[in-house]
């Protein structure tokens, strides 16, 4: 049986060309992506998105247009299943109810203490500031179209 895991994610770019990441920890495991995550029965991938960013940052948004999905090869990092990524550009609707950090992994800051949120400058943010293959893509694409 082929199992594919579906994953969302939200790339919301403020007015200052500042882009909003997340810095995350399971375990020991450290990483840094776009906010997002997976899809749960029976629920569309935008209503996963706003669902997300909801639980993940107090945060409602508008799903603005799609951008980008996965057209090539990604093993999950945490199964053995295909990796199956969507981004869509999004707006928030309510302000920030979270501190947002200056510093990776910055937990001490936030509520939730293995997750924080950061606005970086999309311009000097690079690939290798994200963890994932497919962030990392995304975000060269990004700059093709908008730095």
């Amino acid at each position: 049986m082929n199992k594919f895991n579906v994953r969302v994610y939200g790339l919301l770019i403020n007015q200052e060309q500042k882009i909003l990441i997340t810095d995350e920890q399971l375990g020991d495991f450290k990483f840094t992506k776009f906010p997002g995550g997976g899809l749960e029965k029976g629920e569309g991938l935008t209503d996963a998105l706003k669902r997300e960013f909801i639980e993940e940052c107090n945060l409602e948004i508008e799903v603005l247009a799609h951008f980008y999905t996965t057209d090539f090869f990604v093993q999950s990092l945490f199964s053995d299943e295909q990796l199956i990524a969507v981004y869509y550009l999004v707006k928030h609707k309510n302000n920030f109810d979270i501190n947002l950090t200056s510093t990776a992994f910055d937990f001490d800051e936030q509520n939730s203490c293995k997750q924080c949120f950061r606005l970086v400058d999309l311009k000097t943010l690079s690939t290798g500031d994200l963890t994932f293959p497919v962030d990392k893509h995304v975000l060269k694409l990004m700059k093709e179209h908008f730095v």
